[in-house]
C-alpha cells in the first residue's frame, strides 16, 4: 500500500490497481484539491441539506454505515456531539487487505466510548494534529497512547499555502517518545512490516 498527503484531511491509498481519498480541501484552504479520480472518496463531514455529488469519483461514501467498494470494507460512525442541523462528521474504519486504518477526519473532542472499539488494534490512524478548530494536541497524542497504532499519520497541521492559522507539526512531535519521521514523500509498505512496531511510529507526509 502506498500512502500519499494532498494536505488538510486529503489522504490518497493505493493499494494495487484501487485507491482512496479522503476529504478534499476547503476552496477556501489555500491548497488545491486533487484532479485525479479514484475509486472511493471518503468524507468526514458533510453539508447539511447540501450537494454530495464529486466529480473525483463514483463511490461518494458519507455517514454512518458499513460499506464494501471493490474489496474495502469500511465502517462509518457519526460524531453525534460534534454534528449539527447544518453539517455532520464521521470518522471511519477501514479494513483493506487485512490492513486496518482509521480516519479521525475533522474531529475536535474526545472519541466516544462506543466507538472506540471500532478503532482498536490499527496498523494506521490518521488524525489531525494542529490543534484548533480541531482536537488539541495534547488529546491526541493521549488518543494515539489509547489506540497504540503501529503509525500515525498527522493531518490538519501548518504547511506553505495553508491560510488558515495552525500549529506547527514541531509542536506535536516534540515530546514524543516514539519514532519521529518527517518530510516523506510518501509512505509505502505491506502488512508483514508493521508486524514488529510495538510502540507507535509517527510519519509525517509532505504535500
Amino acid at each position: 500500500m502506498v500512502i500519499t498527503w494532498n494536505g488538510e484531511g486529503c489522504f490518497k491509498f493505493q493499494n494495487g490497481e484501487n485507491s482512496l481519498l479522503t476529504d478534499l480541501p476547503d476552496d477556501s484552504s489555500g491548497i488545491a484539491s486533487p484532479r485525479f479520480k479514484t475509486d472511493v472518496l471518503l468524507k468526514t463531514i458533510t453539508p447539511w441539506p447540501g450537494n454530495h455529488s464529486e466529480s473525483n469519483s463514483d463511490n461518494v461514501i458519507i455517514g454512518a454505515g458499513e460499506y464494501d467498494v471493490k474489496g474495502i470494507k469500511i465502517k462509518g460512525a457519526e460524531l453525534v456531539d460534534e454534528s449539527s442541523s447544518k453539517f455532520f462528521k464521521t470518522v471511519y474504519s477501514i479494513i483493506w487487505d487485512e490492513i486496518t486504518i482509521g480516519i479521525l477526519g475533522h474531529i475536535a473532542g474526545d472519541l466516544p466510548p462506543n466507538i472506540m472499539t471500532d478503532f482498536e488494534e490499527l496498523d494506521i490512524l490518521i488524525g489531525p494534529a494542529g490543534g484548533e478548530p480541531f482536537i488539541s494536541q495534547e488529546k491526541m497524542a493521549k488518543l494515539i497512547k489509547q489506540l497504540n497504532p503501529k503509525i500515525f499519520i498527522p493531518s490538519f497541521y501548518k504547511i506553505s499555502g495553508l491560510k488558515r492559522k495552525t500549529k506547527d507539526i514541531k509542536d506535536f512531535t516534540s515530546d514524543f517518545n516514539g519514532e519521529v519521521k518527517t518530510n516523506q514523500d510518501k509512505f509505502v509498505f505491506k502488512k508483514k512490516d508493521l508486524a514488529d512496531i510495538k510502540k507507535t511510529n509517527i510519519i509525517c507526509l509532505t504535500v
